[in-house]
């Protein structure tokens, strides 16, 4: 494959992973090694192969047709876009609110200031906001092609450094968490809602695919679109593991929680880099943290602005009104800021129930944001050559019955606690 071309294709599978490696990582991922070792690490790997199938779906869908699968569903019938709507929204707010709240920790942690009434989120959604509605999709990938580097480098290096010292013994009288209990199939759950992150979202994939194709007036193959979206789901995908063994290496045993402001667990998360790397990565690591969580704020924002404006626009479409144009765009990234520092008000000082509660209610709508995108690309839309293999269809129905099974399981340890604690 010409390595041009392979550039020129590379993209929106890096924003992919920037959205990912976020929330899911550096704080779910870190705090299931820190309270439960590596007794989750099977989970991480189960959630990001059995969901594997239907962000690829996304992508396919728009290596195969040159636009976004919310135009598939669309074709599909309105009742399709209209369960789209009806499982994005809910989301939405507490999705940006969670990953804002992380990077108003990281900024005061980095900057050293502090502003009442969260005003780092208010900052920060604010700043967002004017990018995107300056810049759009071409300064978006430019921005974060750079910020995907130094975060790989940096927890890769902290990897390897945590692997070499060791780990630690348990201090004296250290009790580990059950991950059999009520509170450790909550946090499962939670952990695997957002690993790698929301099936819903898996439609901004195809969103920034098409954008990049009318952005650059090149249509990638379908084997250029899947190599981009494969690299960054597995970076991301092993990523995890890293920030789950830092957790695990650093914290579990140690007789230390994490903090439940964002300040507070932001001071938590560069020590653990640092205390693992040397002091003097310090700056590097902190840089690289709030990177990372600028970087999913910033697509999070975008990729519902989009996502809503397109899912709206076929709803109502209306030769009259410009409801695809440049404003209209702007204004559902002003109304995706505004809900989310909304929320984030909130949850003040109480990132964990935030962060919790987002990430539950992205797996409890899996599922059938999952079979959206299965119904659509086994439609008659995509021509065969371009469907996925036997294999891979199957992956997607064994996937859908694990998101199944474990929301089944979500629901029936919230309503009877009692049924886990008697086993």
């Amino acid at each position: 494959m010409n390595q041009s071309k392979i550039f020129k294709a590379l993209g929106p599978g890096i924003l992919f992973a920037s959205t990912c490696i976020g929330v899911s990582h550096l704080v779910q991922s870190t705090r299931a090694g820190a309270m439960y070792g590596f007794s989750f690490l099977a989970a991480i790997l189960l959630a990001n192969l059995f969901k594997y199938p239907f962000f690829e779906f996304a992508s396919r869908y728009t290596g195969a047709t040159g636009t976004s699968i919310i135009n598939g569903y669309a074709k599909e019938g309105k009742w399709v876009l209209v369960l789209y709507l009806l499982i994005t929204v809910p989301s939405m707010f507490t999705v940006t609110a969670a990953v804002t709240f992380v990077t108003s920790g990281l900024s005061s942690n980095l900057f050293g200031v502090e502003f009442a009434h969260n005003g780092w989120s208010a900052l920060l959604l604010g700043f967002c906001i004017s990018v995107l509605a300056i810049g759009r999709y071409k300064l978006l990938d430019n921005l974060l092609k750079l910020v995907g580097v130094v975060l790989v480098l940096t927890t890769i290096t902290a990897f390897i450094t945590v692997l070499i010292k060791g780990r630690p013994a348990p201090v004296a009288g250290f009790v580990a968490a059950d991950p059999l209990s009520v509170p450790g199939i909550v946090f499962l759950i939670a952990l695997m809602g957002w690993m790698p992150t929301a099936v819903d979202i898996s439609t901004w994939t195809s969103l920034w695919a098409e954008a990049k194709i009318k952005a650059t007036g090149y249509r990638p193959t379908m084997q250029q679109t899947l190599a981009d979206f494969n690299l960054g789901y597995w970076i991301s995908a092993v990523l995890a593991i890293c920030f789950l063994t830092l957790g695990a290496y650093v914290m579990y045993g140690s007789g230390q929680t994490f903090a439940n402001s964002a300040g507070g667990f932001a001071g938590q998360l560069i020590d653990m880099f640092t205390g693992s790397i040397g002091q003097w990565s310090y700056w590097v690591i902190s840089v690289a943290a709030f990177s990372a969580m600028f970087s999913t704020t910033i697509t999070v924002v975008d990729g519902y602005a989009r996502a809503i404006q397109r899912t709206t626009f076929l709803l109502t479409k209306n030769p009259a009104t410009d409801t695809e144009g440049k404003w209209v765009y702007v204004f559902w990234t002003l109304l995706v800021g505004v809900g989310g520092y909304l929320v984030v008000a909130m949850f003040l000082n109480n990132l964990k129930q935030l962060v919790d509660f987002a990430t539950i209610v992205s797996f409890v709508i899996a599922l059938p944001a999952a079979y959206l995108n299965y119904h659509t690309v086994f439609s008659n839309q995509v021509p065969i050559a371009d469907q996925p293999k036997k294999g891979m269809k199957l992956l997607a129905i064994a996937g859908m019955v694990f998101l199944g099974l474990f929301t089944l399981l979500f629901f029936v340890v919230k309503i009877n606690p009692g049924w886990i604690e008697n086993l």
